[in-house]
């Protein structure tokens, strides 16, 4: 028996949707950080949605989120209130804890 094309369209992207939810974070664009394994920085999202910017500004535009809870790597850089999370991915440092026995200093 054939399904509609339609059909699997939906049922693809209902698919993709559970998966991207279930992780508490936007699909990253481009993230990466060299802070990644054993004691660099790592935090976790205090925020009930934490916007990720583009750039250590309020004003920059959001190229991600994160839920409350969700956890990521970070670098150790911070400025004007914003810890640097990978390349153009920025987020509020009074929203991000620290993980123990991680150094984001």
């Amino acid at each position: 028996m054939l399904l509609p094309k339609g059909t699997l369209l939906v049922g693809g992207g209902i698919v993709a949707v559970a998966i991207i939810y279930s992780m508490g974070v936007d699909p990253p664009s481009g993230q990466s950080s060299p802070a990644s394994g054993v004691g660099g920085c790592r935090v976790a999202v205090t925020a009930d949605v934490l916007n990720v910017r583009a750039a250590p500004e309020a004003a920059a535009a959001v190229v991600g989120k994160f839920k409350t809870g969700a956890e990521t790597d970070a670098e150790k850089v911070v400025q004007n209130g914003f810890r640097k999370l990978g390349e153009n991915r920025w987020a509020a440092t009074e929203f991000l804890k620290p993980l123990d026995g991680r150094d984001c200093g």
